[in-house]
Protein backbone atom coordinates (compact mmCIF):
# COMPACT_ATOMS: atom_id res chain seq x y z
CA UNK A 1 0.00 0.00 0.00
CA UNK A 2 3.11 2.57 0.92
CA UNK A 3 4.58 1.51 -2.05
CA UNK A 4 1.20 2.60 -4.29
CA UNK A 5 1.33 6.18 -3.05
CA UNK A 6 4.99 6.40 -3.48
CA UNK A 7 4.36 5.41 -6.78
CA UNK A 8 1.54 8.02 -7.98
CA UNK A 9 3.37 11.17 -6.04
CA UNK A 10 5.57 13.30 -9.26
CA UNK A 11 8.92 12.83 -8.89
CA UNK A 12 10.61 16.71 -7.62
CA UNK A 13 12.79 18.08 -9.62
CA UNK A 14 16.32 18.57 -7.93
CA UNK A 15 16.65 21.28 -5.21
CA UNK A 16 19.09 24.37 -6.58
CA UNK A 17 21.74 25.44 -3.85
CA UNK A 18 20.61 28.81 -2.30
CA UNK A 19 23.45 30.44 -1.83
CA UNK A 20 23.57 32.21 2.01
CA UNK A 21 22.96 36.05 1.72
CA UNK A 22 26.05 38.25 2.10
CA UNK A 23 26.19 40.61 5.19
CA UNK A 24 27.50 43.32 3.10
CA UNK A 25 24.01 45.63 2.19
CA UNK A 26 24.21 48.90 0.06
CA UNK A 27 22.36 51.51 1.31
CA UNK A 28 21.06 54.39 -0.77
CA UNK A 29 23.43 57.00 0.69
CA UNK A 30 26.68 54.87 -1.32
CA UNK A 31 28.47 53.64 2.07
CA UNK A 32 28.29 49.87 2.57
CA UNK A 33 27.56 48.11 5.29
CA UNK A 34 28.93 45.35 6.90
CA UNK A 35 27.99 43.56 10.08
CA UNK A 36 31.10 42.61 11.74
CA UNK A 37 30.33 40.96 14.95
CA UNK A 38 26.87 40.43 17.24
CA UNK A 39 26.78 38.97 20.60
CA UNK A 40 24.40 38.49 23.17
CA UNK A 41 24.65 40.26 25.88
CA UNK A 42 22.61 39.67 29.43
CA UNK A 43 21.08 41.95 32.18
CA UNK A 44 20.73 40.33 35.87
CA UNK A 45 17.28 41.85 36.99
CA UNK A 46 14.73 40.26 39.98
CA UNK A 47 13.00 37.44 37.65
CA UNK A 48 16.44 36.52 36.15
CA UNK A 49 18.47 37.19 33.08
CA UNK A 50 16.98 40.27 30.53
CA UNK A 51 18.95 38.84 27.10
CA UNK A 52 19.77 41.57 24.43
CA UNK A 53 22.09 41.42 21.30
CA UNK A 54 25.13 43.90 20.51
CA UNK A 55 25.96 44.35 17.59
CA UNK A 56 29.41 45.65 15.71
CA UNK A 57 28.58 47.71 12.11
CA UNK A 58 31.42 49.26 9.59
CA UNK A 59 29.97 51.43 7.32
CA UNK A 60 32.36 52.97 4.45
CA UNK A 61 31.97 53.99 0.87
CA UNK A 62 35.71 52.66 -0.40
CA UNK A 63 36.85 55.50 -1.28
CA UNK A 64 38.09 57.04 2.15
CA UNK A 65 35.24 57.52 4.24
CA UNK A 66 35.01 54.74 7.17
CA UNK A 67 32.58 54.73 10.68
CA UNK A 68 32.34 51.69 13.26
CA UNK A 69 28.66 52.26 15.23
CA UNK A 70 28.09 49.60 18.51
CA UNK A 71 24.71 49.17 19.30
CA UNK A 72 22.25 47.29 21.37
CA UNK A 73 18.73 46.14 20.43
CA UNK A 74 16.10 43.63 21.84
CA UNK A 75 16.34 41.37 18.47
CA UNK A 76 19.31 41.11 15.96
CA UNK A 77 17.81 43.51 13.46
CA UNK A 78 17.11 46.44 15.63
CA UNK A 79 20.69 46.07 17.17
CA UNK A 80 22.35 46.05 13.20
CA UNK A 81 20.04 48.98 12.47
CA UNK A 82 20.97 51.14 15.43
CA UNK A 83 24.60 50.64 14.73
CA UNK A 84 24.54 51.51 11.33
CA UNK A 85 22.96 54.60 12.22
CA UNK A 86 25.65 55.33 14.68
CA UNK A 87 28.30 54.45 12.35
CA UNK A 88 26.96 57.00 9.86
CA UNK A 89 27.01 59.78 12.42
CA UNK A 90 30.73 59.01 13.02
CA UNK A 91 31.84 58.82 9.74
CA UNK A 92 36.05 59.46 9.40
CA UNK A 93 37.77 60.58 6.39
CA UNK A 94 40.92 58.53 5.93
CA UNK A 95 44.12 59.77 3.90
CA UNK A 96 45.15 57.61 1.28
CA UNK A 97 48.06 57.19 -1.04
CA UNK A 98 47.23 55.89 -3.90
CA UNK A 99 45.96 51.91 -2.63
CA UNK A 100 47.48 52.10 0.31
CA UNK A 101 48.34 54.20 3.47
CA UNK A 102 50.59 56.86 3.60
CA UNK A 103 52.94 55.94 6.09
CA UNK A 104 53.05 53.40 9.31
CA UNK A 105 50.90 53.86 12.35
CA UNK A 106 50.45 52.32 15.96
CA UNK A 107 48.01 52.94 18.10
CA UNK A 108 46.45 52.31 21.66
CA UNK A 109 42.97 52.20 22.05
CA UNK A 110 42.14 50.43 25.98
CA UNK A 111 44.03 47.24 25.78
CA UNK A 112 44.02 46.95 22.01
CA UNK A 113 47.07 48.11 20.35
CA UNK A 114 47.19 48.07 15.94
CA UNK A 115 50.11 48.42 14.16
CA UNK A 116 49.50 49.40 10.44
CA UNK A 117 52.21 49.51 7.62
CA UNK A 118 51.67 50.96 3.86
CA UNK A 119 52.16 47.65 1.36
CA UNK A 120 53.56 47.83 -2.26
CA UNK A 121 51.09 47.49 -5.01
CA UNK A 122 49.89 43.44 -5.49
CA UNK A 123 50.27 43.04 -1.83
CA UNK A 124 46.68 42.54 -0.80
CA UNK A 125 45.85 43.30 2.76
CA UNK A 126 47.50 41.12 5.01
CA UNK A 127 45.49 41.67 8.04
CA UNK A 128 43.42 40.12 10.52
CA UNK A 129 38.97 39.55 10.67
CA UNK A 130 37.74 43.11 12.40
CA UNK A 131 41.27 45.09 11.22
CA UNK A 132 40.36 43.54 7.68
CA UNK A 133 36.74 44.40 7.18
CA UNK A 134 37.50 48.43 8.12
CA UNK A 135 40.35 48.72 6.02
CA UNK A 136 38.62 47.28 2.94
CA UNK A 137 35.27 49.41 3.68
CA UNK A 138 37.59 52.22 3.90
CA UNK A 139 38.99 51.44 0.18
CA UNK A 140 42.68 50.66 1.21
CA UNK A 141 43.75 47.49 -0.51
CA UNK A 142 47.58 46.77 -0.26
CA UNK A 143 48.41 46.98 4.07
CA UNK A 144 50.13 45.02 6.36
CA UNK A 145 48.84 44.94 9.67
CA UNK A 146 49.18 43.49 13.45
CA UNK A 147 47.04 43.01 16.36
CA UNK A 148 48.47 43.26 19.20
CA UNK A 149 47.24 43.36 22.80
CA UNK A 150 43.67 42.73 23.76
CA UNK A 151 41.29 40.59 21.13
CA UNK A 152 37.88 42.10 22.29
CA UNK A 153 36.36 42.48 18.77
CA UNK A 154 35.14 46.07 19.28
CA UNK A 155 38.27 47.91 20.86
CA UNK A 156 40.11 46.10 17.83
CA UNK A 157 37.76 48.14 15.56
CA UNK A 158 37.74 51.23 17.52
CA UNK A 159 41.90 51.07 17.73
CA UNK A 160 42.12 51.12 14.06
CA UNK A 161 39.73 53.60 13.36
CA UNK A 162 41.64 55.46 15.55
CA UNK A 163 44.98 54.56 13.61
CA UNK A 164 43.25 55.57 10.02
CA UNK A 165 42.26 58.98 11.62
CA UNK A 166 45.82 59.67 12.67
CA UNK A 167 47.24 59.06 9.10
CA UNK A 168 48.74 62.34 7.90
CA UNK A 169 48.56 63.07 4.00
CA UNK A 170 51.68 63.37 2.10
CA UNK A 171 50.64 66.52 0.90
CA UNK A 172 51.54 67.88 4.26
CA UNK A 173 54.83 66.16 5.50
CA UNK A 174 57.33 68.26 7.17
CA UNK A 175 60.13 67.37 4.67
CA UNK A 176 63.32 69.25 4.19
CA UNK A 177 62.62 70.86 1.03
CA UNK A 178 59.08 72.25 2.39
CA UNK A 179 60.26 73.07 6.15
CA UNK A 180 59.72 76.42 7.25
CA UNK A 181 63.23 77.96 7.27
CA UNK A 182 64.66 78.64 10.51
CA UNK A 183 65.40 82.48 11.44
CA UNK A 184 69.68 82.31 12.74
CA UNK A 185 69.35 84.07 16.14
CA UNK A 186 71.41 86.71 16.91
CA UNK A 187 73.68 86.11 20.59
CA UNK A 188 73.61 89.93 21.79
CA UNK A 189 77.13 89.97 24.44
Amino acid sequence: MAEETTAKQPARAPRERRERRPQQEVKTDGFEELTVNIDRVARVVKGGRRFRFKALVVVGDKKGQIGVGVAKGQDVTTAITKAGEVARKHIVKVPLANTTIPHEVEVKHTGARVLLKPAAPGTGIIAGGVVRSVVELAGVTNLISKSLGSTNKVNIAYATIDALKSLVPRSEWVTTKNAPKKSAKKEDK
